[in-house]
């Protein structure tokens, strides 16, 4: 296969060699990206991109070429397998949010009703898009141990491409991307609340207006008469020691309020 542009001719390494149980993508054909999240990794990641390098990094991806995959901190890592025996590693790494930036997406967050409801049922909501989205094909870096130093490789586009697919699955991988821990963005957006409308999110210095009066009635008033009497029956010797039993119950209901 040869390279596009300036540069050795790599076309005398040979086919890629075939994968046995390589990753499996979604996607078939056409564009890469089911969710917004997913496309708009990948507009980043065609911007600017050499398209012959691009093409070839999609049929490595769809063929399964991609051994594995792990979504890091600021670094997605990968095994490709090219046209020699041993797999090359290849990287897309991304710049991870500073401090600030967390702080920011925190307050936004906070600012945005249902946002962390929806982060904390795994859903990432479009508005922290300008955020979490490298602002930028710059913001990118590829690298891979195979000899072709194309921007990127086939090798780096097709993780690239396989990692677009893991954000439409999961979109919480785009947070671990960026570096962003999800416990404690959700910690900051709680532990930052005085900004929002109330220090108060439980309700706990909520007024709550007063009870209202009502009568007191002992509970002997609310039994069925019948259903008394016709218990009292089953261990009293005649009427009168009902009667008695009645009495007594009604002062002590009496005294119990």
């Amino acid at each position: 296969m040869t390279s596009r542009g300036p540069g050795p001719n790599f076309g005398r390494y040979g086919r890629k060699r075939p994968v046995l149980g390589g990753l499996e993508t979604r996607s078939q054909r056409g564009p890469f990206g089911r969710t917004w999240w997913g496309r708009a990794l990948v507009d980043i990641i065609e911007f600017n991109a050499d398209k012959g390098r691009m093409s070839r990094g999609r049929t490595y991806a769809r063929g399964g070429q991609v051994i594995s995959l792990e979504i890091s901190s600021g670094m997605v890592t990968g095994e490709v397998q090219g046209s020699q025996l041993q797999p090359f590693v290849a990287t897309v790494s991304v710049d991870r949010l500073d401090p600030a930036e967390i702080e920011e997406l925190a307050h936004l967050v906070r600012r945005q009703p249902g946002s962390l409801a929806m982060l904390a049922g795994g859903e990432v909501p479009e508005v922290l898009g300008p955020l979490l989205v490298p602002s930028g094909a710059s913001a990118l870096n590829y690298g891979c141990t195979c000899p072709d130093d194309g921007w990127p490789c086939k090798h780096a586009a097709a993780l690239a491409y396989l990692t677009a697919e893991r954000i439409d699955e999961n979109p919480l991988e785009i947070l671990t991307l960026r570096g962003v821990d999800l416990d404690l963005l959700i910690d900051g957006v709680w532990r930052n609340s005085s900004d929002s409308d109330t220090d108060d999110w439980f309700g706990d210095g909520t007024q709550l207006p007063a009870l209202p009066d009502v009568e007191l009635r002992a509970a002997i008033d609310d039994l069925d008469p019948m259903l008394l009497r016709k218990a009292l029956r089953a261990v009293s010797e005649d009427e009168r020691e009902v009667d008695a039993a009645i009495r007594e119950l009604r002062v002590l209901y009496q005294r119990l309020l």
